[in-house]
């Protein structure tokens, strides 16, 4: 339980079928959330992946609410729809998305550590559908990744067949990429005769994108990168607590022993109250 004085606490659930259009008025957003823009909130949402359309309800409330932060998870305890529980105040929802808006006297930080190194070079998106990749500069992805293949020593070259995620470029006006530029998004499937790739995100013709690989050391080095760059920025108020999203990848699984990234966090800040769970996207 968190006590936050001088702090108002709006509540929320979203169902798919109630989410606006894209191109809607704001007003249509802050009927739906609850929240007028003027009271500055920060924002923590919980969805469910089977059933709600997250992109665009955080891309229509990035819309509505251009200066707030918005953090939270999908929840990744179900294999089908309608097994994961959403709980807001004492009704549990079996679908859709719930959040808190959180305005007063309170300051949320966002750090993302995302945990992959990029592999190859950046190419362009010259065909896709939806979510599918169907050319990059041209040729079908799986040809590109065999061509990769040959370049990488033996650690990556097995890292690449079972540890490989798509790196999506988030500001199109940059030429050079570093750490932080991609939103890193699963590959989730393969057509081996067309020689295509299905990622985790929709994606959009034009659009650059690299491959990346995670493993224990590149994602135990950019969360310590993360969460240094952080506490030497100057003017930084102490923690009153956080909360930790970590994608169902991480965690034993990954590092061999658990705790990895908690533990982490609390050597650099102390004895900090954290909470969160494993999430299927964060």
């Amino acid at each position: 339980m968190a006590i936050l004085p001088d702090v108002t606490m709006t509540p929320f659930r979203v169902a798919d079928s109630s989410l606006p259009g894209l191109d809607v008025s704001p007003r249509q957003w802050h009927h739906l959330i609850g929240v007028p823009p003027t009271e500055q909130s920060q924002f923590i949402i919980l969805a469910d992946p089977y059933s709600i359309r997250i992109d665009n309800l955080l891309m229509g409330m990035d819309y509505a609410y251009p200066k707030a932060a918005k953090v939270g998870g999908l929840a990744s305890g179900a294999t089908q729809p309608g097994e994961n529980a959403l709980y807001l105040n004492t009704v549990c929802y079996r679908s859709g998305a719930v959040g808190v808006a959180l305005s007063g006297n309170i300051a949320l930080d966002v750090l993302v550590a995302q945990g992959c190194r990029p592999i190859g070079k950046a190419m362009r998106v010259t065909r896709c559908d939806r979510n599918i990749l169907m050319e990059l500069d041209g040729n079908p992805p799986l040809n590109v990744l065999r061509d990769l293949f040959v370049t990488l020593n033996a650690r990556d070259q097995n890292l690449l067949q079972h540890a490989l995620f798509l790196g999506l470029v988030m500001d199109p006006l940059k030429s050079h990429f570093t750490h932080g530029d991609f939103l890193i998004r699963n590959i989730v499937g393969l057509d081996t005769e067309k020689g295509l790739l299905a990622a985790g995100a929709l994606l959009r013709q034009g659009q650059i994108v690299q491959f990346h690989l995670r493993d224990a050391q590149t994602s135990a080095d950019d969360l310590q990168q993360t969460l240094n760059m952080y506490s030497a920025r100057a003017g930084r108020e102490p923690l009153s607590g956080a909360l930790l999203f970590s994608c169902l990848g991480r965690g034993e699984f990954l590092y061999g022993h658990s705790s990895h990234d908690s533990r982490l966090f609390q050597q650099k800040f102390g004895p900090v109250p954290v909470s969160g769970f494993f999430c299927n996207g964060e």
